[in-house]
């Protein structure tokens, strides 16, 4: 596994403890015209500093940044993709509200960007390195796109889920419950 998929630090964080176990996403500007694809099966987070990324989350105004580490980057998960849905109605997004940290004016902004009305969703199950991958900062990890190429994991690096299976489930099923599927 070698691709990262750059996501705001707090959300890795929400990701990374369980809190989290869903992506939605428009795109990064890279992206071209096609917009975003969840096109890797599984990936690793890679945490962005944002600094305006507080005030987009549903989180009190205080909420410091984590500290990422200069010259190098620190990825701490990898993500399973369970599924994905192209969203098209923005009441059915609104009520996922309850499993995300984006706020919704965010989420709206990206909803109707260029007149496109959708957003992409995946759900997730989220693993723990361990240890923990670090590695040199480098360019080609910079710029607006959603995925970048990784050095390759050291052997022996395992993953831990940060869900059991049945609190997995749960969440999967009031996910699939809030868009209406059953």
């Amino acid at each position: 596994m070698d691709v990262g998929f750059k996501e705001w630090a707090l959300v890795c964080e929400a990701l990374g403890d369980g809190r989290q176990s869903v992506i939605l996403r428009k795109g990064g500007i890279a992206e071209g015209r096609a917009g975003f694809l969840f096109k890797h099966p599984e990936f690793l987070l890679f945490p962005t500093l944002f600094h305006e990324q507080v005030s987009k989350l549903k989180l009190p105004p205080d909420t410091a940044l984590p500290c990422l580490p200069q010259g190098e980057h620190s990825i701490a998960y990898r993500v399973v993709v369970e599924w994905t849905r192209d969203l098209t109605d923005w009441e059915q997004v609104r009520r996922l509200d309850p499993f995300h940290l984006w706020a919704e004016h965010l989420i709206q902004e990206r909803f109707v960007y260029e007149g496109k009305r959708s957003v992409s969703l995946a759900f997730v199950r989220v693993y723990r390195l361990v240890p923990t991958f670090v590695f040199p900062d480098a360019p080609q990890y910079g710029g607006c796109r959603s995925w970048v190429d990784l050095p390759e994991l050291p052997q022996g690096t395992r993953f831990v889920p940060v869900l059991d299976e049945e609190a997995h489930r749960d969440r999967e099923a009031a996910v699939l419950f809030a868009l209406g599927e059953i």
